[in-house]
């Protein structure tokens, strides 16, 4: 039976309706959602807080919680997975609005995850920005939460 690791994904929104994508520092071109491991006694939307502040530098009080849902799963490419103690990830997403207060996102120069980031309408989004291993996933996140098809 696969071993899948609790994970928070967060699509966040601006006032425009468009949504944050992140590139990752170590795959220029690869773009997506901040999202992070779920900690131990830590709950989905504690983790989402944590994750969001850790990632994108936007505090919770920065954002509301329109909805989320679960039941994502995909797994780890071969390379990935010697690595790791799991073989994939669970993931819950949330849809996240900014308050009008909020500056938004902040990187940081020493951010592990991220190089840049950019704000994009949902229909604009592009499957080509993903790793082949998390295209499903996204399909199927962008078809329930907007319905566009990747």
């Amino acid at each position: 039976m696969p071993n899948f690791r609790p994970n928070v994904a967060a699509i966040i929104q601006n006032k425009d309706g468009e949504v944050l994508v992140c590139e990752r520092k170590n795959d220029r071109g690869a773009w997506q959602f901040p999202q992070g491991g779920v900690d131990a006694g830590e709950s989905d939307l504690e983790a989402l807080e944590r994750e969001i502040m850790e990632e994108v530098g936007i505090a919770a009080s920065d954002y509301k919680v329109l909805d989320s849902r679960g039941g994502y799963y995909y797994f780890y490419p071969g390379h990935i997975r010697v690595k790791k103690k799991w073989d994939g990830q669970e993931q819950r997403y949330f849809l996240c609005k900014l308050k009008k207060k909020s500056s938004g996102p902040d990187l940081g120069k020493d951010n592990p995850e991220f190089r840049d980031f950019d704000w994009v309408l949902p229909e604009d989004f592009d499957a080509g920005w993903l790793p082949g291993f998390k295209l499903e996933v996204y399909r199927e996140v962008m078809r329930d939460f907007f319905g566009v098809e990747l």
